[in-house]
């Protein structure tokens, strides 16, 4: 389910400017899994890392940077 979750937040984010602006502002990971559930995607760090291949320092890149989805 998680997986779905990230690949549909993915999708979202490369159609929707404003909420790809939104969660590129994130200044960690935390705060961008939290920021996502308030957008009403449910996935945690770890299951982002899965599907993502992303550790936390890696976030800095862009959302629309994620390979693979």
């Amino acid at each position: 389910m998680a997986r779905d979750q990230v690949a549909r937040l993915y999708r979202a984010a490369k159609t929707d400017s404003l909420l790809k602006a939104k969660l590129n502002q994130a200044p960690d990971l935390e705060s961008f899994v939290e920021m996502a559930k308030a957008e009403g995607y449910e996935f945690t760090i770890e299951e982002w890392q899965q599907m993502t291949n992303f550790e936390v320092e890696e976030l800095k890149c862009n959302l629309s940077e994620i390979p693979g989805i």
